[in-house]
């Protein structure tokens, strides 16, 4: 499930670190039921050793201008925000404590909630093609010879980056749902050039990128990756798709 949250500054601008990630995912958990807000930062679900929020969410969209001398984006008139889960009770809680609410605060800054959408976009072939509201972050950890460990980022196009991504779909769907996930190999196809993103998150560099990807493979994990996103860092803010009709 999808929620489109429309967002109108309080003041004339909304302005925010260029780097905001941190700011959108502290405002989601305050905006959730505290039980839920706790299961989730605390635990999540869990398939073997691993542990997955089931939550992303899209960039800030609309008419922007950066201002490089102070490190920040400045949004003008409305903009929007995708935020997206396979997980119907974080999808109802939000929205009802943002429509309660009626404003967002994002770190300082507080933007008004002029409408949330909600929409349930369903895969129903082996075929779908997804834009990336957010880039897609996929990595694997390595030892280093001298001790130590280094991170070695995937980009769209490459094998490793398309075993990562079905092996993560298959993770959050059997943390989700608790059985084997469907078989069935899953494939991708690029579209367009691949853009590179630098995103700093808790002063971390975190690689991703931006395009259009079409990925063939069983029904039920390419709804996954729309609901839950796709590879890894969904719940901060990487990975977020739209289906492209």
């Amino acid at each position: 499930m999808h929620l489109i949250i429309s967002l109108r500054p309080s003041n004339e601008v909304l302005r925010l670190p260029l780097h905001y990630n941190r700011l959108v995912q502290a405002a989601i958990y305050t905006n959730l039921g505290s039980d839920l807000a706790e299961f989730l930062h605390g635990r999540g679900f869990t398939a073997g050793q691993r542990s997955f929020k089931l939550f992303t969410f899209s960039r800030m969209m609309g008419e922007y201008r950066l201002d490089k001398a102070k490190n920040e984006i400045i949004f003008f008139n409305e903009s929007k925000l995708v935020v997206s889960s396979p997980l119907l009770q974080f999808c109802t809680s939000l929205l009802n404590h943002l429509l309660t609410s009626g404003v967002i605060y994002l770190g300082e800054e507080i933007a008004e909630i002029t409408g949330i959408n909600v929409e349930t976009p369903k895969v129903e072939t082996e075929e779908a093609e997804f834009r990336l509201l957010s880039p897609v972050v996929v990595y694997s950890t390595f030892l280093k010879p001298e001790g130590g460990k280094y991170t070695c980022y995937f980009q769209p196009g490459e094998g490793e980056f398309t075993r990562l991504i079905e092996s993560n779909l298959r993770k959050k769907y059997e943390a989700f749902y608790q059985r084997p996930s469907p078989v069935g190999e899953v494939k991708i196809k690029v579209i367009g050039r691949p853009q590179f993103n630098l995103i700093m998150y808790k002063d971390t560099p975190i690689k991703g990128y931006t395009c259009r990807l079409k990925l063939t493979g069983p029904p039920d994990l390419l709804q996954m990756g729309v609901d839950a996103g796709l590879g890894s860092k969904g719940s901060q803010g990487f990975g977020c798709v739209e289906v492209v009709n």
